[in-house]
């Protein structure tokens, strides 16, 4: 008799015992069955394109499959008769612009509290109020507060605000000591978000065919912490079709924010504006779980996620309609014109809130109000081209200096094993570098307001009462220090395991080279060129163009500026893609390892290539392991599907299948998932010698897989050209497709999404 252990069943499995009917395995199925699929999965039984589990981790979803689920639902909803059923259909068809306010509504009220704790955190460093010790410098001199619209006045003497010290050094000690600290803080919170994917490499079955041990687990997957960096990455892959496990649970969004705050107070070179991307995201698939329409459909969920994705940059930068462009141009790969109407009323009540709760005490949501009062020539067209130039170098140099130092230097041991070590290092460069320079001691939001600021009448603020003196070589070289420093610190800073985003930065260097340029050139204020120069440099960093050009005018309210701004945004684009094709998240995805299909940049690479679709068919051996030739009476062993999961299990790519042929002519597809599900879980209680129905309509008695199998697959012909292959898995959203023979329609061959991804992967090195 076998010894019971921690793994042994609290029952003993009844499939063995005679005594145990047909009649009771399948009403055991059936409990199993409507305990893991949804009903509207259930209503696609009858059909042919059979239903699905919900997916798992870092698998590829199946657009087209959720589309038909959602018709199906639809249809029931809207066919219910009398006044529940009217209700109902305006439910259902209110629930998007529901979702789309309240994640609005949330997104801003995070926001606030990240925006305030982050004032105050950072002022630490310098002092405290006396009067309270929650105050950040500028509340606690003035009457400036959250909630209020009041004037404020911020004069040099204040008797409530406190320097820790008075001495030059001890001073430097106190701010790079409390930045010390900061980051510790903000790197270990970001540690509590350490994940292991399950899968491995994409492709890896297909180049080694040697049994792993421990199939059941598959291959060992890499690891990732969810709250680091900017979110953006993570956010474009998931809204292209992948799955990423928990990237966008409450723990991560509470973590993000809480790191965040931390991150930026350290002074490093980074900003809040990608984290509230990434929080705005997980605002929006929490909502879209309270809804039906959204938690069991990836596909709407996915169009929720890209409207809510607008709501980070309103709130960010208080720029609603740029925030709507960012989503549409940088981060989604679908984005109908439903979507757009709700990213745009989701970043309107973002907006909305925002101003309502007034972190800033300012009443306004433009962050850096200016008003030059005076036009441009047209002979500074010339000085926009060469900010372009600068801003498209700066750009280049950044992203092939932060992809070799993430290639290098992060994998020393020392490093890869200890990220929050990496963070004391970085920070501490960044307080020795940083405080020297009286321009670069505040946080980044505040450098770029001092920079822009017009000098005309204003002989309070520091910039100015430089510029005021005839010569200032002192003044310049700050200049100078700041454009270099920043660039060095931007490179080193992102990609640290803290949440950090790329834009502030940027926009800091390109207004510290702008304002230099500005210098020499005395016929309008240097603060133009300040402003149009930090476009530029995120436009190099960035790669964009339309958005962020609405962004930036939506920033400073000067629409007078938007031709300047779209003159640099465009040439600093061109010499970026001339020095580096890739932009910095599209680069953060490589070293991160995520697959991502971008149509476009997937056409480009393939129209040089004049391959077939035929290059991509998997081996011979991998063939034979993933095809079920199906006897005339639709059924198979268990014993065959047990040997084929494991098969795919050791191929370790999570959304494979199989594929089923009759005379090698294609009858279905059966994916990985869902015959796990069916084996391991409906079939519990069948041997190993029972006959499974995979096609076909099932008898009395059988278990019966073929609910699950996709008996529509798209196919396509293996001499077809690969723009082809692209251009359907790009545009329809395909998870797989099967590859038949010239002339007899055969299968020969099965392509996945993931292989397609790596393939397209090797023609960039």
């Amino acid at each position: 008799m076998e010894h019971a252990t921690e793994r042994s069943h609290l029952l003993p499995r009844l499939a063995y015992d005679r005594r145990f009917s047909a009649v009771q395995q399948e009403a055991d199925a059936e409990s199993v069955l409507s305990a893991h699929v949804s009903k509207e999965e259930q209503l696609l039984v009858s059909t042919s394109v059979g239903e699905r589990l919900p997916y798992n981790d870092y698998t590829t979803i199946d657009w087209l499959h959720d589309l038909v689920k959602d018709s199906f639902r639809s249809r029931i909803i809207h066919a219910q008769p009398g006044i529940r059923g009217g209700l109902a259909s305006a439910f259902e068809s209110g629930q998007g612009w529901i979702a789309a306010a309240l994640i609005g509504i949330l997104t801003a009220c995070v926001a606030f509290c990240v925006d305030v704790a982050e004032a105050t955190v950072n002022d630490w460093k310098f002092g405290y109020c006396s009067s309270n010790i929650f105050s950040n410098r500028e509340n606690c001199c003035t009457n400036r507060h959250p909630f209020g619209t009041t004037k404020a006045n911020l004069g040099e003497d204040c008797s409530t605000w406190h320097m820790w010290t008075d001495d030059y050094w001890k001073a430097f000690g106190m701010f790079v000591g409390f930045a010390l600290i900061f980051g510790v803080i903000s790197s270990s919170f970001t540690m509590l978000t350490k994940s292991t994917l399950p899968s491995a490499a994409p492709g890896h079955g297909d180049k080694s065919h040697q049994s792993i041990k421990g199939g059941d687990q598959g291959v060992v997957g890499k690891s990732m912490y969810l709250a680091a960096g900017s979110g953006i990455p993570e956010i474009k892959t998931i809204l292209s079709g992948f799955v990423i496990p928990h990237f966008l649970d409450l723990k991560v969004l509470v973590i993000k924010a809480i790191g965040a705050v931390f991150a930026v107070a350290t002074g490093m070179c980074l900003g809040k504006e990608g984290p509230f991307v990434h929080i705005a995201t997980c605002v929006a698939y929490l909502v879209g779980m309270l809804f039906p329409k959204y938690n069991e459909n990836s596909r709407k969920m996915r169009e929720l996620l890209s409207a809510g994705c607008s709501a980070g940059l309103s709130v960010a930068f208080g720029a609603p309609i740029g925030g709507v462009l960012f989503s549409y141009e940088e981060i989604s790969t679908y984005f109908p014109r439903k979507v757009l109407w709700r990213a745009f009323l989701c970043s309107l009540f973002a907006a909305m809130v925002l101003k309502a709760l007034n972190p800033t005490g300012t009443g306004k949501l433009v962050l850096f109000e200016t008003n030059y009062g005076i036009s441009y020539s047209p002979i500074h067209y010339l000085i926009f081209i060469v900010l372009g130039i600068a801003g498209g170098l700066f750009g280049g140099v950044f992203c092939k200096a932060n992809f070799w130092w993430s290639k290098t230097f992060r994998k020393y041991a020392i490093i890869s094993r200890y990220p929050v070590f990496e963070v004391f290092l970085v920070v501490l460069a960044t307080g020795l570098l940083q405080y020297p320079n009286p321009m670069t001691r505040e946080p980044g939001d505040v450098i770029i307001k001092n920079l822009l600021v017009d000098c005309r009448g204003n002989s309070v603020a520091w910039v100015c009462q430089q510029e005021a003196k005839d010569t200032n070589p002192n003044y310049t070289g700050w200049l100078v220090y700041g454009t270099l420093v920043k660039l060095i610190l931007t490179i080193i800073t992102f990609g640290c395991k803290v949440p950090s985003g790329i834009i502030i930065p940027a926009l800091d260097a390109g207004a510290f080279f702008g304002r230099l340029v500005g210098q020499w050139i005395t016929t309008i204020s240097p603060g133009i060129f300040a402003m149009v120069g930090a476009a530029a440099f995120l436009a190099g960093v960035s790669r964009m163009t339309i958005s962020l050009c609405v962004i930036m005018f939506e920033l400073t309210g000067e629409l007078e500026y938007i031709v300047p701004h779209m003159i640099a945004i465009l040439v600093a684009k061109w010499v970026a893609d001339a020095l580096e094709k890739d932009g910095v998240y599209d680069l953060a995805q490589a070293v991160l390892g995520h697959p991502f299909l971008d149509a476009d940049h997937a056409m480009k690479l393939v129209q040089g290539q004049q391959e077939l679709v035929q290059c991509l068919i998997p081996p011979k051996q991998t063939m034979q392991d993933i095809t079920v030739d199906v006897p005339k009476d639709n059924k198979i062993t268990k014993r065959v599907l047990d040997e084929k999961l494991e098969k795919l299990k050791e191929r370790g790519l999570m959304d494979a299948g199989l594929v089923l042929v009759q005379d090698g002519m294609l009858q279905g597809y059966l994916a990985e998932g869902e015959l796990d599900f069916g084996l391991n879980n409906l079939g519990m209680h069948w041997d190993s010698t029972s006959r499974i129905r995979l096609l076909g309509e099932a008898d009395d008695g059988d278990l019966d897989l073929s609910m699950f199998v996709d008996r529509t697959p798209l196919t396509i012909c293996a001499k077809a050209p690969m723009e082809y292959l692209v251009e359907m898995f790009g545009k329809l959203g395909l998870r797989y497709i099967c590859v038949v023979e010239e002339g007899s329609g055969r299968l020969v061959g099965v392509i996945i999404k993931k292989r397609l991804v790596v393939w397209l992967e090797s023609l960039k090195h």
